[in-house]
């Protein structure tokens, strides 16, 4: 077992001020209510940032499966689409039991517009109210809501890219599983930022992360236990332990040398390339979770964002 890392001690004066600033029980999950509380609270006080012009922003409800809610879908459309372009599917991160899809709209505003493409985000239902296989089950009926209406929105369904973050992340690579064995909608490529994989919680870097101030392992047990609802996990709900990841599209997934999902991350970007699929691998030295949104300034950050977008350019068509 991997000894507690002092984030503190090891992050630079950058990274480390941002963390020192966070609520010390920040993502304290023992009460998961409680925590959606303090969260929804301290980014509520946090100023809005001024959306990109010529994004229109609009909900649709996508047809469930198997006699579930209708599935919440925001879309977001610059004035004009790049010819040819295609969609990104994204889906937010929260630990499978956190926050909305309205979090995420500036991110989304943004790259629509950067893209000219359509940016649909799925605003999945969260655990413990509904737990594996819902939550996947909500992201699948939001990308054949997307493969459907291709034409109608003005994209290009053979250049459908999924993606998220964390949990979102983990969410989009279960969704590409089982479009994958579904048979489609067709998937062109998979953005997986710092991804939420392996329900086991046994790396090294799953029990090094236990400072409150991010995620951290406690959280990550909480948030499993709440999703998995006590049943057994599938490829879907924890990719992996997939034992086939052979035709899947091509990836890009990205993590921090301190974030805890590191050692999981690599280690499913290793076997996608082990089985035939295209995965790129960046690894950022001296990132924490999700800390390029924290510090986008930052040089570490700027080439971390550079390129997701990078890779979204080549698959979208933009």
């Amino acid at each position: 077992m991997t000894d507690a890392i002092d984030l503190e001690a090891v992050l630079d004066e950058h990274h480390g001020a941002v963390v020192s600033m966070m609520p010390p029980d920040l993502f304290d999950l023992s009460d998961i209510d409680v925590g959606r509380a303090r969260l929804d609270g301290l980014l509520a006080a946090m100023p809005a940032p001024e959306m990109p012009d010529g994004v229109t922003i609009t909900e649709a409800f996508a047809p469930s499966l198997d006699g579930a809610p209708d599935v919440r879908v925001k879309v977001y459309a610059p004035a004009t689409t790049a010819a040819g372009a295609g969609a990104l599917l994204w889906i937010h991160g929260g630990g499978m039991v956190l926050l909305s899809a309205d979090g995420d709209d500036f991110q989304c505003a943004v790259r629509a517009a950067a893209h000219r493409c359509v940016v649909v985000s799925v605003d999945y239902r969260l655990a413990p109210e509904t737990p594996a296989p819902g939550l996947v089950d909500d992201c699948f009926a939001a990308l054949t809501w997307l493969a459907d209406r291709a034409d109608e929105l003005g994209v290009d369904a053979a250049k459908i890219v999924i993606g998220g973050a964390s949990a979102g992340a983990g969410l989009a690579a279960g969704t590409a599983l089982r479009a994958r064995d579904a048979g489609g909608p067709a998937l062109a490529a998979q953005l997986l930022t710092y991804p939420m994989l392996d329900h086991r919680n046994e790396t090294p870097s799953s029990h090094a992360i236990q400072d409150q101030r991010v995620w951290n392992r406690s959280a990550n047990l909480d948030a499993w236990a709440a999703y998995l609802g006590g049943g057994e996990p599938t490829a879907y709900s924890s990719p992996a332990i997939a034992e086939d990841l052979s035709g899947l599209p091509a990836a890009y997934i990205d993590v921090g040398t301190f974030d805890m999902f590191h050692d999981e991350d690599v280690a499913y970007a290793t076997a996608l390339n082990r089985a035939g699929v295209a995965a790129e691998l960046h690894v950022y030295p001296g990132a924490f979770h999700a800390s390029n949104g924290f510090l986008p300034e930052h040089p570490t950050s700027v080439r971390w964002n550079a390129g997701e977008e990078e890779f979204l350019t080549r698959h979208l068509g933009s």
